[in-house]
């Protein structure tokens, strides 16, 4: 986030809450999540979810909303060895709540200022910066509902599909039409004010709902990420992902 006095632009702290979507069945990632959820699938040695925690952590995030439902009582064990950042459960056991709902139900935990969204499975090589520090440093409330973290398509890791929005020379973000290829596609990972959840239907709904509403009314937009987007979404990608991982070390 930045603000601006006598001209000069200075950065802000980012989000201290963020929620991480952790409720879905992982069913492309078939048989792995036939005994374990996907959030607790291993990438180069860690859980997936907690690559993602590692990046709020490191971003100054003092706490998550997790939200769980399949095979939940693992995930939330896991959820409960964490100190940093503190993490709170959002059970959703007895109804599945899409992405939408589930962010819409944690909202009283996740209070009045904008939080980060990521999904459990948002996972990247890191650039030249933090891409949490971009999106916090991009982040302008007065104009925006929401911001989300666009990765590049080519370069990306275990993803071939024709992207997601198309990005405007303001940042402002569009659908991609049904008969063109985008370069970006959303990573996962966002900024989001609570006012997007004014007016949200009850119950189960995707959050792809308030983006096109955002989107109408111009205040969604989008911020390229530095460094390699590895979407983990099949057994194959995981190795994908751990050899992309290995040369970015090397």
């Amino acid at each position: 986030m930045t603000t601006e006095r006598g001209g000069i632009r200075r950065k802000v702290a980012g989000p201290k809450r963020a929620m991480m979507l952790a409720a879905g069945l992982g069913k492309r990632m078939r048989p792995l999540t036939a005994t374990t959820p996907k959030p607790l699938i291993e990438v180069a040695g860690r859980a997936l979810m907690d690559h993602g925690l590692d990046r709020l952590e490191a971003a100054g995030v003092e706490e998550v909303v997790v939200n769980v439902h399949y095979l939940a009582d693992l995930v939330e064990v896991h959820a409960s060895r964490r100190e940093r950042p503190r993490v709170h459960v959002s059970d959703e056991r007895g109804a599945l709540l899409d992405t939408g709902g589930g962010i819409a139900k944690a909202l009283p935990r996740l209070g009045p200022e904008p939080f980060y969204l990521v999904n459990s499975d948002s996972f990247w090589i890191e650039g030249v910066s933090p891409n949490l520090a971009r999106l916090a440093n991009a982040w302008d409330g007065t104009r925006m509902d929401g911001l989300l973290m666009l990765a590049a398509t080519v370069p990306a890791v275990g993803y071939d599909g024709p992207g997601d929005f198309m990005l405007d020379g303001d940042g402002r973000l569009s659908r991609r039409p049904a008969s063109k290829i985008s370069p970006f596609a959303y990573s996962g990972a966002a900024i989001l004010h609570p006012r997007l959840f004014e007016g949200a239907p009850e119950g189960r709904f995707s959050l792809n709902v308030l983006f096109d509403r955002a989107i109408e009314a111009g205040r969604l937009f989008g911020v390229r990420m530095e460094g390699v987007w590895l979407h983990v979404g099949t057994p194959e990608a995981i190795g994908e992902a751990e050899a992309a991982i290995q040369q970015s070390a090397a």
